[in-house]
Formats: C-alpha cells, structure tokens, sequence
C-alpha cells in the first residue's frame, strides 16, 4: 500500500476544508459583526494522544493501541475549529438605531422562531408595528422591557436615546424623558460554546445557559457599528498559500498514481 497517496490525499481534503473557510471569511468582510474563524491543522495521531484515555473501550490505551497505523495516522486532518473573537474596527454611523459593543464577551439577544439567539451586529430598524429588530426581521430583546414579551416598540416618529449602560429612553411632547427598556447585553462563561446558526447569530447550548450573565456595564455605544474583524490581506495570503498546497498535493497524488504505480508494475512483470 502507498501510504504516500493516502497522506497527500487527506491533505488535499484539508486544504479543500480551510479553502471553504478562507472563502466564507472574505465573503463576509463587510458584514457588521462577523467574526473570523480558523482552524488548527494535525492528524490522528496527535488527537489519540490526547485523548487516548477517555477512549470508550476496554483497557482504554493498551487495547486502542492495536488500532494505530503508524503512516496513516499521520495523515493531516482539521483537528479544531475555532472562531476569532477579537473586536472588529467600531466605526461612527450616527444612526440612532445602530449601537456597538466595546467589550469582546458581549452579545446583543434576539427573539428567532427557533428560540433566543445572539448576534454582536447592532444594525437594527423598526419594523411596521414599531418593533426593534435585526436585519432579519427578529425582534431585539429587552430586560425588563415595556412589553409583555420583552420586545421593543417604540412610537412611530419617535427618536430613541441611549446611554452606555444599554438603557433606552424616548421624549414626549413635554420633553421629558420616557424609559422604554434596557437592550438585554449577555455575556457568558465560556463563550467557546457558542455556535454560529447563520444570519450573523450564535446559540450557546440550552444545558449551559446558567453560564450566561446580564452585563450592565458601560459598554453601549449608540450611533455605532463594529465592522466584520476579518483582515483582508491576511485572508488573501491565506488564500494563495492553501492553493498552493492544494497544487503540491495534486502532483504528490499524480506521481504515485503515474510515476510510482507504472514503475512498480513494469519492474514486476520483468520478474515474472
């Protein structure tokens, strides 16, 4: 068996992997609030290493042992995903209904059909009924907001005015001041746990929501956008070196295929 071939074609696979990836970076370059994701590349062997003892089978290391394969193991694979969540460039939009968030553990909570999600693009807008939402259509939550369903409605023709804490007031005919809720603002303990479900939103696991914690702090910025984090010239070097890899693995995977296997067969047929 060439073990060879094996090798160059889970690289290859790899490399396709981290092209998808690359691709879904760029395309979002100027999405409000994306996050960049990455992956760390390695193979079998390094994951059974660490994890070799919590193996689901009798005698854990020395019976799993029998099933390592010294050169396919070191075949590489993707062996973590993980999202970049360092805060993109927060840029000035005076625009009332648009608000950013300075710390990197925050999250605005949005009302979906499949339950509350979380998203850190704060481009919202009012729908026809007077209700905060997202870019989607959801409703922007608020705690201890003025509705029964802690929604957002604000009067049509009504300006709306925030402090950093997330507390959101309107003013009447008198110019008084009128509270209308607080943006609900979440942070959690381990925020690895959040999944990205499309349309810019995160869901952090039902079982681990007593991790999550309403942040008061001064953090709102109302007026302002944070940009997608994700740098395009990196993202571009990134792009070429992967093609470059995929390119390198195709010929691999050629001269085992032409060159190994033709040469194997003409040096066995002369020795029968």
């Amino acid at each position: 068996m060439q073990s060879g071939f094996y090798n160059a074609t889970g690289g290859m696979v790899t490399q396709f992997s981290r092209l998808e990836m690359i691709s879904n970076n760029l395309a979002n370059l100027n999405t409000n609030g994306f996050k960049r994701d990455d992956v760390v590349i390695g193979d079998y062997l390094r994951l059974y290493q660490t994890h070799k003892h919590e193996l689901p089978i009798e005698g854990h290391t020395r019976e799993a042992a029998k099933f390592l394969n010294r050169s396919l193991d070191r075949v590489p694979i993707i062996s973590e995903h993980y999202t970049d969540k360092s805060i993109g460039n927060i840029v000035q939009t005076e625009n009332t209904l648009d608000f950013a968030l300075q710390e990197s553990n925050a999250y605005f909570s949005i009302l979906t059909p499949e339950g509350v999600r979380y998203t850190r693009d704060g481009n919202f807008s009012l729908n026809s009924d007077g209700v905060l939402v997202n870019k989607s259509g959801f409703s922007v939550l608020s705690r201890g907001g003025i509705t029964s369903e802690g929604i957002i409605r604000i009067p049509q023709g009504q300006n709306i005015e925030s402090d950093k804490n997330g507390n959101l007031y309107m003013r009447n005919n008198a110019d008084e001041i009128v509270p209308i809720g607080t943006l609900d603002v979440v942070g959690f303990e381990n925020p690895r746990y959040l999944k990205k479900v499309g349309d810019n939103l995160y869901e952090y696991p039902q079982d681990r929501l007593n991790e999550k914690e309403n942040l008061s702090r001064a953090i709102v910025l109302q007026g302002f956008l944070e940009k997608s984090n994700v740098n395009a010239v990196r993202e571009m070097t990134a792009l070429i070196e992967t093609n470059r890899l995929v390119d390198m693995y195709q010929k691999v995977m050629r001269s085992h295929m032409d060159d190994l296997n033709t040469e194997a067969i003409t040096k066995l047929s002369a020795r029968a």
